[in-house]
């Protein structure tokens, strides 16, 4: 999967929440979300954990399919 299709898939996700509450229940900057929902950044594993927990899916199918 190339950094744009998972981009789409974690704006898809996200939905009607705001990049900043995303970010702020995980933690990190709502700049951070923005990267990677532009496709600018592939979370490291552990944000990549960290993301799939919160939209309860899992990091395979969220990065890697």
């Amino acid at each position: 999967m190339d950094k744009l299709q998972i981009a789409q898939k974690l704006k898809a996700l996200r939905g009607d929440k705001s990049q900043k509450k995303v970010a702020d229940d995980l933690g990190i900057t709502s700049m951070a979300i923005s990267l990677y929902e532009s496709g600018e950044r592939i979370p490291r594993d552990e944000m990549k954990e960290r993301l799939a927990a919160y939209y309860k899916i899992s990091v395979q199918e969220l990065f890697y399919t």
